[in-house]
């Protein structure tokens, strides 16, 4: 295994991580006007996007254990890379958390993804296991059609980090959005109590989503 793959996995799951927890954080509640969900959509999608940019052709640019696994089962990573890989995202994701708990101003709930009273709109169990499984399936598709041997050079950023931002728009209000399991752990440790019960549908549900649509782009395009 390539250390420097882990470390940039490392430092592009603290980011990711962090630019949520900062715009949620705080720009809800800033002096000038509250940035409130587009700008943690814009702040995660930008975010994606330039680390794509800059570091992601050291590690091939996961920084989500659903992608990891899902490129696994669609063929795209080698099974046996996958455990360092998530080890490491979960890491930078609970570095970045501890951060923000350093820096403080968070909130009790440290922005942890939930249903019920975690959730803005009391979205139930149900609801928020679908909505997380569908857009991870979404977001696989765009990831394996972006990032296609013949796909047109330099575009995958653009496509994964505006998609990213899309699925951030459409869940936000019904999870908080997590589909990706290394974001929802970093948080619900720091927040413990009902956010840290509730972050196994945060794995179930997006690992099963990333797979299936793995599944499927790669039937699409055989």
């Amino acid at each position: 295994m390539n250390i420097k793959a882990l470390g940039a996995e490392f430092i592009g799951t603290f980011m990711l991580t962090a630019s949520v927890l900062g715009a949620a954080f705080y720009s809800f509640g800033a002096p000038s006007g509250a940035a409130g969900i587009v700008g943690v959509a814009l702040s995660i999608g930008i975010t994606v996007m330039v680390l794509a940019r800059s570091i992601g052709h050291i590690s091939g640019g996961h920084y989500n254990p659903a992608v990891t696994l899902g490129l696994v089962a669609g063929g795209r990573f080698p099974a046996g890379d996958a455990l360092p890989y998530i080890v490491a995202q979960c890491l930078g994701a609970i570095a970045a958390t501890g951060v923000f708990a350093l820096i403080g101003h968070a909130p009790p709930t440290f922005a942890a993804n939930g249903y019920g009273t975690l959730s803005m709109l009391n979205a139930s169990l149900t609801s928020v296991f679908i909505i997380e499984a569908l857009l991870t399936a979404f977001f696989l598709i765009v990831i394996m059609g972006a990032t296609r041997p013949n796909a047109t050079a330099g575009f995958a950023p653009l496509a994964i980090g505006f998609t990213l931002t899309a699925i951030h728009l459409m869940s936000i209000p019904i999870s908080n959005t997590s589909v990706n399991p290394a974001r929802s752990l970093g948080p619900a440790i720091f927040a413990g109590g009902e956010a840290l019960t509730q972050v196994w549908v945060f794995f179930a549900a997006p690992i099963l989503g990333a797979v299936v649509g793995a599944l499927i782009y790669k039937w699409l395009d055989e």
